[in-house]
């Protein structure tokens, strides 16, 4: 109960302090980035390892918009994302002759892998400069219209 409490009041600090303005609108999105470039790629739970390292090493990076990121690219939606990206690393370097859909895993083969790859890796960079410009444009309206600025 502790525990929940202590996370509670982490998160309302992260939020008030997001709000407030401790990061610049800069910060807020660059990190809301680099969180949706980290959760777009297949890192298989590597990732919230990596943010945890980031949040720790680098004082600049919005813990809340870096784990917002999560919010947006949950696993739900991440089969969508793999499912378009072996798509498009198709149209890009050609199909997989005799791979039917229900074929398609990581451990299908290096075509299959390259495929899904270069098509997320693509996906992942659309994905992380759209976030940027989404998150910084929501932060700096909300700073205009809370404190005027």
């Amino acid at each position: 109960m502790n525990q929940l409490r202590a996370i509670q009041n982490a998160l309302r600090s992260e939020l008030e302090a997001a709000l407030a303005g401790r990061h610049t609108p800069n910060q807020v999105a660059g990190s809301f980035a680099l969180g949706v470039f980290i959760t777009s790629l297949p890192t298989f739970g590597l990732g919230v390892l990596a943010f945890f390292a980031i949040a720790s090493v680098f004082a600049g990076v919005s813990k809340l918009a870096l784990f917002a990121s999560v919010l947006v690219l949950n696993p739900v939606v991440k089969w969508g994302v793999y499912g378009a990206s072996f798509w498009l690393g198709s149209v890009l370097l050609g199909p997989v002759d005799g791979i039917s859909r229900s074929d398609i895993s990581m451990s299908a083969g290096p075509e299959i892998v390259i495929r899904l790859l270069v098509g997320n890796l693509i996906l992942a960079v659309i994905f992380t400069l759209v976030g940027y410009v989404v998150a910084y444009r929501l932060t700096a309206a909300y700073r205009r219209r809370a404190y005027g600025a």
